[in-house]
């Protein structure tokens, strides 16, 4: 099973900063990988994955020793099939056979 807890945080505004944040996540125990999505000025969504849940508390810390905030967490727990019962209608429809004339 894979945890994806999202968090949004503020502040952020250049690569050094999605850095600061990714080392910090990073050294949680048991996060497996860290992703960020920039949005300078505005709150950036961070991707943290992992096994099982994580603790909110050192995930929070984590973002505030690289000096920024957490505004929002979700969890999203067995994230992997989540993901693909949510795209499963679209794969679906693109399966069609093809119309072959004679």
């Amino acid at each position: 099973m894979t945890t994806v807890t999202k968090l949004a945080v503020t502040g952020m505004t250049c690569g050094h900063c999605v850095s600061a944040v990714t080392n910090e996540l990073k050294g949680v125990p048991d996060v497996q990988d860290v992703s960020v999505e920039l949005h300078a000025g505005e709150t950036s969504l961070v991707r943290v994955i992992s096994k099982l849940p994580l603790a909110e508390a050192p995930l929070r810390d984590a973002v505030d020793e690289a000096g920024y905030d957490v505004a929002d967490v979700e969890v999203l727990e067995n994230a992997v099939a989540a993901e693909s019962a949510a795209q499963a209608p679209g794969r679906q429809a693109t399966r069609s056979l093809p119309i072959i004339q004679s």
